[in-house]
């Protein structure tokens, strides 16, 4: 097993200086990974996500909700038009969403994950998988949905587990995540991670 970020108990990273493991990938890094990397950093288009997410966070860390946070970074890489690609599921939270972005003055336009209804047995996904009904999650029309309006930012609210990865992976626009769905976890996805001792003796 390759030791990697995940291993490190120091996150040393998170200073200005420190002693790193061992391990610490970042010692392995090439020059060529590096510099492929940072130089991507000077198109225009990715320069102003990246400082637009770091005003966002440097200016309203703790002070602001995600949903607050968003509407702020939407502004500050000049998004006027925001798409919602929503789970069928949460279509009432996708129109609070909707109300509060429209209230700050975003156009916003939003696609169910069921729109335009097709079945699931039509794409050869397993008759099995009916028990939670015959229609098919469609992230890849709700994406070119929402590039055919042409979207600024693309939020996305409770899409199923790899739903969101053929949503992200077809999407024009930049995408944010607003809601991860979890259904046993009233989408608090993370509280799994905080009881970890319990949940990993039941694996």
């Amino acid at each position: 097993m390759k030791n990697s970020c995940i291993d490190c108990g120091v996150v040393n990273c998170l200073k200005e200086e420190g002693r790193f493991p061992d391990f610490c990938p970042g010692a392995d890094i090439s020059e060529d990974l590096l510099n492929s990397a940072m130089s991507e950093y000077e198109k225009e288009d990715i320069k102003a996500i990246a400082i637009a997410a770091a005003e966002t966070e440097a200016e309203n860390y703790c002070k602001m909700t995600r949903m607050e946070e968003t509407m702020e970074f939407a502004g500050k890489i000049g998004a006027k038009k925001i798409g919602i690609a929503t789970c069928a599921g949460l279509i009432s939270e996708a129109r609070v969403a909707a109300k509060i972005l429209r209230k700050k003055n975003f156009e916003v336009v939003g696609i169910s994950c069921k729109c335009a209804t097709q079945k699931k047995e039509d794409i050869g996904i397993p008759k099995s998988c009916n028990i939670t009904g015959v229609n098919m999650c469609n992230p890849v029309l709700q994406a070119k949905f929402l590039n055919n309006e042409k979207t600024d930012l693309n939020i996305l609210i409770g899409l199923c587990v790899g739903h969101d990865s053929l949503f992200y992976k077809y999407s024009e626009a930049p995408v944010t995540t607003l809601v991860s769905k979890d259904r046993v976890l009233a989408h608090n996805t993370v509280a799994a991670l905080y009881q970890a001792d319990k949940y990993l003796k039941l694996l």
